[in-house]
């Protein structure tokens, strides 16, 4: 009997000693509002997959709450809660538990919050955290299952299966995997893993904001850059989601049921798959990604390529060399290769017909790891892909890959590798001599080159006695041509032609209204075309700078003898351009048609190209926001003028920067209008079969279909009020941290009302808010994808210069797909109204 009231205590105290454990802890692997998770205690998912819990590394002070795979040797913590804000080893009264507001907090042993889920949950919410199968920690309502939060929504280094990597277009909501700093220590280090957003995307890893390698492109089945490994032998089963109206791109993969997998980014940058099968005694690692040194992003530089059976591992592609032979011959790859030959870039390219024109083609290099930064077109066959590529001379290459179809680059072409027969197939752009004679052939095709080549030398001095024949009768004409004085001794010709140009490329009711200047003249004033007096070359031939005796300087360009596009654009702006007078556009002085040589005399520019200025990191200091906005305001008017205001209703086609000129007050000029076409005041929209421009400026219709219409300028005008406000070229921009160009940088800006971040820092200290705000919210209008959605020049002056009310923009997107429709783009003149501008609040801070 003495036994009973000890027995009674001990029953007490084990009772009590249950409810304060059903209070901080629950094995089904879910916390209510009335629990919480301590030291030493985890939670189990039902299925005895994952457990979650506290942990410490090994050889750290630092203790973390995360989440592991339950009883699989070594242990692999998959996600960790407070990574960048851990809590002392010696913290042992920390817990894990659901705040009032609803959200999941960690607090240290002071009750202070060291992290926090941080969302909006609704009050009058019942909440809980359950740790589910997958290893998905999520904080729902515990009634209707609305879920508030989860972990997936922000991995660490692990990918497993239903994570997402990928971004979501309209919250700006990126997934992507971050690595640990070291293998102790899981705050988050140099690498991170995600997908580029294009029409094809491809897996990235970076280092900090560097790409540090690549998958190359999803073709629906597998990523183009892993050809050794079978859509059907992945172990991770990758599939591909895009919802357009919840904005929505990413990949997840699919669990396996007969092991466990995930993917890992390594501390060392390294991304590896691991495995587990039913009793084996350790995880297993199936593959890894990354192998350097040919396998890391770009490692021979631009237009080589690398191959890891091949000593030395780099090599240009044929028809370059490299850039630096010092450097090469030491193993400094990273300067690249150049072209050995420069592109003839004829409007057609006829690689198996040597004599015709002696074209650019292209050679086929099979077995590759395709460039980056390829421009994907969607069309149906290979052939117009060759066709896209052959008729704009800035394109360098392209491919056509199942599953992706057309793809084409522009400038350098970057981060190759060789595959040997595993890859894929790139058509390089080469010089015909590149082509014809690469170094090595046969004897018989040797003997036929060397027939041809004699052949042709005997027609060519034939040819050549028959013209100087013909010269000579031009020279004696000339004699008794009449002649006025421009300055105090330089001679014009207005009576002179030469019958030959005549009935090749004008007809004779074709007036040139411009004086005709002797060569002799023009040679005189640039000093015989002077290598010293080269103001610069652009796809028709080089530019001097000349001084006419008694007379005012001038530019000169020279149509080069090697091209034949620059025929119709001579004509262009010999027949058309010289009509057109506007302070905007830079003036024509004469011409000059002489045997062989054509030549077009402008006046001179002393500040040259805005290019010179914008991009040069020591000289746009120069160009302060008042100079930048009297730039863009002239340069809307010059195109005002051209669309409505001239006696010819001319659309530019190739605007650009490098085609902005500069007076010596620094008022801009546009300039080049090799590519420019009529149209009548009725028509909306015209086609062209020959698409000619620069990428990064051409509009979407435009590039695709060859639709071009006053629009197609306003896009161009939009990428260049960009390029003006920001100080950087759209063709080169890179936004790493979230994988977007200019264009998108600029919107995600402006949706955000941070329009001053995307303003050059060199303005910090001129610019206005207002007007960097209402130019940033014009060029976006500009970038449109559908030419209806965009102002025409007179609305965009009417924008720049007063407060209007207009319609926001939407992000700009660039998949050439279905652009025409341009009904009503005469509407859009009403899509503004005046009225008060709204206006985004900037600070001069930073």
């Amino acid at each position: 009997m003495g036994f009973r009231p000890a027995r009674k205590i001990l029953l007490i105290s084990l009772l009590s000693y249950c409810v304060v454990r059903s209070y901080y802890c629950n094995a089904s692997g879910t916390i209510l509002q009335s629990q919480k998770l301590l030291v030493g205690e985890t939670l189990t998912s039902a299925s005895q997959v994952f457990e979650l819990g506290f942990f410490t590394p090994s050889n750290s002070y630092k203790r973390y709450v995360g989440i592991w795979f339950k009883n699989i040797p070594p242990i692999k913590v998959v996600w960790v809660a407070n990574r960048e804000s851990p809590l002392k080893v010696s913290d042992s009264a920390a817990s894990l538990s659901i705040s009032d507001n609803g959200n999941l907090v960690l607090l240290d042993g002071t009750q202070n919050v060291i992290w926090s889920s941080n969302v909006s949950v609704p009050t009058n919410n019942t909440v809980e955290a359950v740790l589910l199968d997958n290893g998905n920690l999520v904080l729902k309502n515990n009634v209707s299952g609305q879920s508030f939060w989860e972990s997936f929504d922000y991995p660490c280094d692990t990918f497993l299966p239903g994570m997402r990597i990928g971004f979501n277009r309209i919250t700006g909501k990126r997934w992507v995997l971050s690595s640990w700093q070291k293998e102790n220590d899981p705050s988050p280090g140099n690498f991170s893993v995600g997908i580029s957003e294009q029409l094809s995307p491809q897996f990235f890893i970076w280092n900090e904001f560097t790409p540090y390698y690549r998958t190359g492109e999803w073709n629906g089945l597998k990523f183009i850059g892993l050809p050794f490994i079978d859509a059907a032998a992945y172990v991770i089963q990758f599939v591909f989601q895009q919802d357009f109206q919840e904005g929505t791109t990413y990949f997840t993969f699919l669990p396996n049921t007969s092991f466990l997998t995930f993917g890992e980014l390594q501390s060392t940058g390294s991304v590896q798959v691991v495995q587990w099968t039913d009793g084996a005694p350790a995880w297993e690692v199936y593959s890894k990604m990354v192998h350097p040194p040919c396998d890391i992003y770009n490692t021979c530089g631009p237009s080589a390529v690398c191959s890891k059976n091949n000593s030395p591992i780099c090599s240009c592609l044929r028809g370059f060399v490299p850039q630096s032979r010092d450097g090469w011959s030491k193993g400094n790859w990273t300067g690249g290769c150049v072209r050995r030959t420069e592109l003839l870039c004829q409007q057609k390219g006829n690689i198996s017909s040597p004599g015709v024109g002696m074209q650019d083609g292209f050679l086929k290099f099979s077995g590759l790891k395709l460039p980056d930064l390829a421009a994907i077109f969607r069309l149906d066959s290979a052939s117009e892909c060759e066709s896209l590529c052959l008729n704009n001379c800035s394109c360098t290459a392209y491919a056509y890959v199942a599953g992706i179809r057309c793809m084409v680059w522009s400038g350098d072409l970057l981060d190759m590798q060789d595959y040997s027969n595993s890859g894929e197939d790139l058509f390089l752009r080469l010089a015909y001599s590149e082509l014809v004679f690469p170094g090595k052939r046969n004897l018989k095709r040797t003997l036929i080159i060397c027939s041809a080549v004699f052949s042709c030398l005997f027609f060519g001095v034939a040819l050549f006695c028959l013209l100087k024949h013909k010269i000579y009768q031009i020279g004696q004409k000339r004699k008794g041509a009449r002649s006025f004085s421009l300055g105090d001794s330089c001679y014009i010709s207005k009576d002179y032609t030469v019958e030959s140009f005549w009935v090749g490329n004008l007809k004779k009711e074709d007036p040139i209204e411009l004086p005709l200047i002797e060569f002799e003249v023009i040679a005189t004033a640039t000093n015989n075309f002077n290598v010293e007096n080269k103001l610069g070359e652009g796809g028709f031939g080089p530019v001097f700078k000349g001084k006419l005796r008694g007379g005012p300087e001038i530019a000169v360009k020279r149509l080069s003898n090697r091209t034949g596009q620059g025929i119709e654009e001579f004509k262009n702006e010999i027949l058309l351009i010289s009509k057109l007078q506007h302070r905007n556009l830079v003036r024509l002085l004469g011409c000059c048609i002489e045997g062989e040589e054509l030549l077009i005399i402008y006046e001179y520019m002393p500040n040259r190209s805005l290019d010179k200025f914008l991009f040069d990191a020591s000289q746009k200091e120069l160009l302060d926001w008042p100079k930048r906005f009297n730039i863009i305001q002239g340069v809307a008017r010059g195109l005002l003028y051209l669309h409505r205001d001239s006696c010819l209703n001319i659309i530019h086609r190739d605007l650009k920067v490098s085609n902005i000129l500069l007076d010596e007050e620094m008022n801009p000029k546009i300039s080049d209008f090799g590519l420019a076409r009529t149209f009548q005041k009725q028509q909306q929209l015209v086609h062209t079969h020959r698409v000619a421009g620069t990428y990064g400026y051409m509009s979407p219709e435009y590039a695709l279909r060859g639709v071009f219409s006053e629009k197609s300028d306003v896009f161009s005008f939009g990428v260049l009020l960009l390029e003006i406000i920001s100080g950087k070229k759209n063709s080169s921009f890179h936004y790493v941290e979230e994988n977007l160009n200019l264009l998108n940088y600029a919107w995600k800006l402006w949706s955000e009302q941070r329009g001053s971040d995307f303003m050059d820092e060199t303005l910090i200290n001129s610019f206005s808010p207002e007007e960097i705000t209402r130019c940033l919210h014009v060029g976006l209008l500009c970038v449109q994808e559908h030419p209806r959605d965009r102002p025409t020049m007179a609305d965009i002056i009417l924008m720049l210069n007063s407060e209007m009310k207009c319609s926001s923009p939407t992000q700009p997107t660039f998949k050439f797909e279905t652009y025409l429709d341009l009904d009503g783009s005469e509407k859009d003149n009403n899509r503004c109204s005046i009225n008060e501008f709204s206006t985004s609040s900037l600070s001069q801070g930073r």
